[in-house]
């Protein structure tokens, strides 16, 4: 196996215990690095795979950035408080001098960071009107070096707010004596830097919505939620905690506490404030909410059909594979009334792994009042009856389910909620950096699936 550095300049690079120098028209090639450990193998296969996350990144953000984003968000759109980015621009020039630089004569990274998230704190508070925290660097890019008597010019600029977070991209520029006078400038850093402000109870405030007003503007904007998307599947994905366990054992002495938590634990979630939206098209509205480190999505889907029976078409679970792809089967294996059963389904392998199963209380209920949505929440259970097999893996539900509001006579809006496990992330954690639309496609064939069942309902 064999390395490849490229080098621009003359700059130094530190390899096993050697020094190289990298001249500007060399390309050096390193030896094959000699593994002599366990943790040595270890530490190579996670370089290596830390590299390829480096390269997923950049294709899964131009994945992202080629489906045209729009907003089609009324509550943002009518949002009249709204802020417009151009009010955050921040400048800054700072001088190289000889103390800021190595024996080379090369500007340290680690200095010019320090400008790059000064000014960057300076866009975030003014925004916020307080003092910004540094919560999280989404990326610091050296497209090339800078040196002794450079003229650095830092700008930085909001490019979107996330409620309780904000995203400031920074620029810099660096001219020579002679660029200075002509107005040349050589780009050499990109960043983007998260912040969040607290208040005097050290609670994280809410930033106030931004409104891009020139394309550029909008271009940064999208971006900024596409980078957001992959954070979140970057966070999710490659988390090495272990969950506690979800199921509890179903016996007599628990079952109307499961139930109950079973339906409230979808109520409050539904309630959160917290909700981001991430996809947005005519019929279909797709969300995200990050709260104690627990990632939830919600899909809105607008049906046209009545909201009782888009209730009983989706609480018959058996009914669910012929419109979900990621039901293989589903069936009835225990009963505690004509509202709260058990059901065991399965689910297709992912990326070359096992089928998974499930065991999951199903608890339905109807509005209690004018107003009020159908409810059908699932979460797992415990039965001794179905023990976990060798053939499949046994995965868990932690609270999901639907929320079905009536729109008038014959339309209603579906909410699909799911508080995402281990279990569940392999479905859709190609859906959150945009390697996948399986949630659109499911979102949709559900609409269809709604409607088509309505007209058959009518002509019989």
């Amino acid at each position: 196996m064999v390395s490849e550095i490229r080098g621009t300049g003359s700059k130094n690079s530190f390899v096993g215990s050697k020094w190289l120098t990298l001249n500007m028209d060399d390309d050096i090639y390193l030896k094959p690095v000699r593994l002599q450990t366990s943790q040595d193998h270890l530490e190579y296969s996670l370089a290596a795979e830390r590299r390829r996350i480096r390269l997923y990144h950049e294709d899964a953000y131009n994945n992202l950035m080629e489906d045209e984003y729009t907003l089609n968000d009324t509550e943002w759109e009518n949002d009249n408080t709204k802020i417009s980015t151009d009010c955050t621009h921040v400048e800054s020039i700072e001088l190289v001098l000889p103390p800021h630089a190595n024996h080379q004569g090369n500007t340290f990274g680690g200095q010019i960071m320090a400008w790059m998230e000064s000014v960057a704190n300076i866009s975030a508070s003014r925004l916020c009107h307080t003092h910004a925290t540094l919560k999280s660097v989404d990326m610091f890019k050296f497209r090339g070096p800078s040196t002794v008597g450079d003229r650095l010019v830092f700008r930085a600029i909001v490019n979107n707010t996330f409620q309780k977070s904000v995203e400031v991209g920074v620029r810099v520029e660096a001219y020579n004596c002679e660029e200075w006078t002509e107005g040349k400038a050589r780009h050499i850093n990109s960043a983007f830097l998260i912040y969040q402000a607290m208040n005097t109870k050290e609670e994280c405030i809410m930033f106030p919505r931004v409104k891009a007003s020139t394309k550029d503007a909008v271009r940064r904007f999208c971006g900024a939620i596409a980078r957001r998307k992959i954070r979140l599947a970057r966070k999710y994905i490659l988390s090495s905690k272990q969950e506690k366990p979800i199921s509890h054992p179903w016996d007599k002495g628990n079952q109307t506490y499961l139930i109950y938590n079973n339906v409230a634990t979808l109520t409050v979630l539904a309630a959160n404030h917290g909700w981001e939206p991430t996809s947005t098209m005519e019929n279909i509205r797709i969300f995200t909410s990050e709260e104690n480190d627990v990632l939830s999505i919600k899909v809105e889907m607008q049906v046209r059909v009545q909201s009782k029976q888009a209730y009983l078409l989706l609480s018959d679970l058996g009914l669910r594979p012929n419109w979900d792809l990621h039901y293989l089967s589903c069936k009835v294996i225990e009963t505690a009334g004509e509202d709260d059963k058990i059901f065991y389904f399965t689910c297709p392998p992912v990326k070359q792994s096992k089928s998974r199963d499930f065991v999951a209380l199903m608890s339905r209920r109807y509005p209690c009042k004018n107003g009020d949505p159908y409810v059908i929440a699932m979460r797992s259970v415990t039965l001794a009856s179905y023990p976990p097999s060798a053939e499949k893996l046994r995965s868990e539900v932690q609270c999901a389910g639907f929320l079905i509001y009536s729109r008038g006579k014959d339309a209603c809006q579906v909410s699909y909620l799911n508080q995402l496990t281990s279990g569940i992330m392999p479905y859709v954690e190609e859906n959150l950096t945009g390697w996948s639309k399986s949630i659109v496609e499911t979102a949709a064939s559900c609409i269809t699936f709604l409607e088509t069942a309505q007209v058959y309902t009518t002509l019989l």
